[in-house]
């Protein structure tokens, strides 16, 4: 890997995002140089840029590969994919594309805990980061989450480790992260907009491995599952766990428990190697998907070396007090004894299939799906089952709502609307009691929302109106 602080090489950072300037500002704390480009004729803040970084030129516009060419380094922001045609012929003359978790691994000195994964990212990566610092420890919560490791890696001596949630851009650009312990947390179809196959995600996705020490994987989820040693320390998580106590090690897991004195069922609880841990009723993240999650940070967790210990009282409280992330399949608000839940984040499809098992009841349809938006070169197909078993109501909206209908045609009943508004108004008229209207998109917003956040902050203030009204009559 090349050594920035000895390299005299010339270096392009591309994008002047969040990301873009957490570079610079880093490269430039550490006294090296580079220049600005960006696709954008004219940045909303490029004077504040120009006086911050006089010392760099600055390109603006549609890349140009003769421009590119001149630099070793092209350090390429996330949301600008290396097989752009100038970045591609650059690379091709011997450029090279780097991003900031790739420069971020070449200085960070403390262990990483590497997250990636189709959904549940910034959850077990939030959790993890509450459960080490319920520990007394001095955790960095960062990347994708929103805060650029560069960032935080400026006050590095403020932290003793980096819980980092990685996004298949940010990893398609580092080439060896090297974390302490690392996690593919599942893998479904997602981006396709941006990736040619479902092998070339599953191989950026995979990235995050690279010279890891520890690793956690799904063991329901073959493609999150890494080809290494059989020699690398490893600890699983799924919702069943082999009987065999030897085939059971490192195996975390759901299971019931009896109190066999007093012939009592206790519940699920989530388990290590057949222990219970905690019981699952008393997580308030609810839905199969997120017992998941909570193992999977568990685990991780775990994996760390004996510094990074947790009693096992810590991570009781945390669990219990861990509400979530908002827009993640959050409950929002019961009424009439139909629960309402706010699943904006689920972006794609694995995400919705995700919330629509977790809310599932056993015995009849009970779920009433709110879906739709810019599918992204998706397959709906994977939501047929799920439907057909669990989904009473399919209320679609957006661009790609006719796309989504035709996969579930004969799975579910099926309205076409065209705003959120007329969907969850749909939905309150044909609710019964404890029905669940499920408000996850699988698609991404920007047809009609900003993003997913502004989107999820609609449906919740819908959901407020339409309570306030019934309760008016």
């Amino acid at each position: 890997m090349t050594n920035l602080i000895a390299s005299d090489q010339k270096r392009l950072i591309i994008g002047m995002g969040q990301t873009g300037l957490s570079c610079a500002r880093f490269l430039m704390e550490k006294g090296l140089s580079f220049d600005l480009c960006d696709t954008r004729e004219l940045l909303p803040n490029q004077a504040d840029i120009e006086s911050e970084f006089p010392q760099c030129q600055i390109f603006n516009g549609e890349l140009d590969a003769e421009i590119l060419v001149r630099y070793q380094e092209l350090i390429v922001s996330p949301g600008i994919a290396i097989a752009e045609p100038a970045i591609a012929s650059a690379l091709k003359q011997g450029s090279r594309a780097r991003g900031d978790v790739d420069i971020f691994a070449e200085y960070v000195t403390k262990p990483i805990i590497g997250i990636t994964g189709s959904n549940g990212k910034s959850t077990v990566t939030t959790l993890v980061g509450e459960i080490l610092a319920a520990g007394g420890h001095k955790p960095a919560v960062c990347g994708n989450i929103g805060i650029p490791v560069l960032d935080v890696l400026l006050n590095d001596d403020h932290y003793d480790c980096y819980v980092v949630e990685l996004s298949s851009f940010q990893l398609e650009t580092t080439h060896h992260l090297a974390a302490e312990v690392a996690c593919v947390l599942n893998l479904s179809e997602d981006h396709m907009d941006r990736y040619d196959s479902m092998m070339a995600y599953h191989q950026a996705k995979h990235r995050i491995f690279q010279g890891c020490r520890n690793i956690v994987v799904n063991r329901e989820d073959a493609l999150s599952q890494p080809l290494v040693s059989t020699s690398m320390p490893k600890k699983s998580f799924g919702l069943k766990m082999a009987e065999n106590p030897v085939a059971a090690k490192n195996q975390y897991s759901i299971g019931l428990q009896k109190d066999s004195a007093n012939d009592i069922n206790l519940g699920e609880f989530l388990m290590f190697e057949q222990q219970p841990i905690f019981p699952v009723a008393k997580l308030k993240i609810k839905g199969r998907h997120n017992q998941l999650n909570a193992l999977a940070a568990i685990a991780l967790v775990e994996s760390l070396p004996a510094d990074f210990e947790v009693s096992h009282n810590q991570l009781l409280q945390v669990l219990s007090d861990f509400t979530g992330l908002p827009h993640r399949c959050t409950w929002v608000a019961e009424h009439d004894n139909v629960e309402y839940f706010n699943d904006s984040k689920g972006t794609n499809v694995g995400s919705t299939l995700a919330a629509i098992e977790g809310l599932a009841s056993h015995d009849r349809k009970n779920i009433i799906l709110i879906a739709g938006g810019v599918g992204k070169d998706q397959d709906f197909e994977p939501l047929a089952d799920a439907c057909q078993l669990s989904v009473k109501q399919a209320l679609l909206f957006g661009r790609d709502a006719p796309l989504i209908a035709s996969s579930l045609v004969s799975t579910c009943e099926l309205n076409i609307v065209e705003t959120l508004e007329q969907a969850l108004t749909q939905a309150r008229d044909v609710s019964r009691p404890g029905d669940v209207i499920l408000f996850s998109p699988a698609c991404a917003s920007f047809d009609q929302f900003t993003n997913y956040v502004k989107r999820g902050e609609v449906f919740e203030q819908l959901v407020a109106e339409i309570i306030s009204d019934k309760e008016g009559l």
